[in-house]
């Protein structure tokens, strides 16, 4: 049993607050609104972020056959979590998800639960020790099958000198026809106000927090085939409609596959 300040803002906590959701305290939901003062879309990146998620794994499981799934920097459970979604379109899907946030920990392990035909897991992982997540993931996904590794707004945490380094460990790990699902802060769209934002999340959680441009996130897929539309913004990844397409978004997202056979682009 952990304990916690509830006193002290805790992102995760913050996070939930933009997505509407309960499981936070008074000293988040004030550092959430004084976070809005400064970039007053940031709630409408947030559910744009999930929306992305939710089709970006419908994508893969409806039309890739992916039937594993390794998310990581999960955040605290709400709408539409990854095996939800997986498993409404194949029952069978199995899920790992991982945070090195106890609070996110606690959560996950009373709130999730599979159907009976797949199987889900949870484990304590830090994004900058993929060596670890994977020996433990492994315990319920087959790395020697195609596994869809979710990086959804966590390479942020992962500074410039680590994070490419991250991506190609885990992809590394993947067999071939396995995906990649990145999504992240933009540094190039609404700069002022984000950096702002970040300014002010960085000083009141400690968290530090690295903005990278649409050419910094696209390297991040090197060596991958990248599925169409590229990365794009994450409102713009195949929406499902001209209202998902408008939400104000910034942040850069896309998704891609470790090749077959020689590298392209998917369609």
């Amino acid at each position: 049993m952990h304990d916690f300040d509830i006193s002290v803002p805790h992102i995760a906590r913050v996070h939930n607050y933009w997505m509407g959701g309960k499981d936070n305290f008074a000293a988040d939901r004030e550092l959430g609104e004084r976070t809005l003062r400064a970039f007053p879309t940031i709630a409408y990146s947030v559910r744009a972020n999930r929306a992305f998620l939710a089709r970006s794994v419908r994508f893969l499981a409806e039309e890739m056959g992916i039937r594993q799934f390794l998310d990581i920097g999960t955040g605290l459970p709400t709408a539409e979590n990854v095996h939800e979604v997986a498993q409404a379109v194949a029952p069978d899907s199995r899920v790992v998800y991982t945070d090195s946030d106890p609070i996110v920990g606690s959560h996950a392990r009373a709130l999730l639960k599979s159907a009976p035909q797949g199987a889900l897991g949870y484990l304590d992982g830090d994004l900058r020790n993929p060596g670890e997540i994977l020996d433990g993931a492994a315990r319920t996904l087959d790395f020697a099958k195609p596994v869809a590794v979710l990086l959804l707004a966590v390479l942020q945490y992962a500074p410039d000198g680590e994070v490419d380094a991250v991506v190609k460990r885990l992809a590394a790990a993947c067999t071939p026809g396995s995906f990649v699902v990145i999504s992240h802060p933009a540094g190039d769209i609404g700069a002022e106000h984000h950096t702002e934002m970040v300014r002010r999340l960085t000083e009141a959680t400690r968290q530090r927090v690295t903005l990278r441009n649409l050419a910094d996130v696209t390297r991040l897929f090197d060596g991958l085939d990248l599925v169409e539309p590229g990365v794009v913004k994450a409102s713009l990844w195949r929406p499902d409609s001209d209202i998902q397409a408008a939400t104000p978004t910034a942040l850069w997202a896309g998704v891609a596959r470790k090749a077959l056979t020689l590298p392209g682009r998917l369609r």
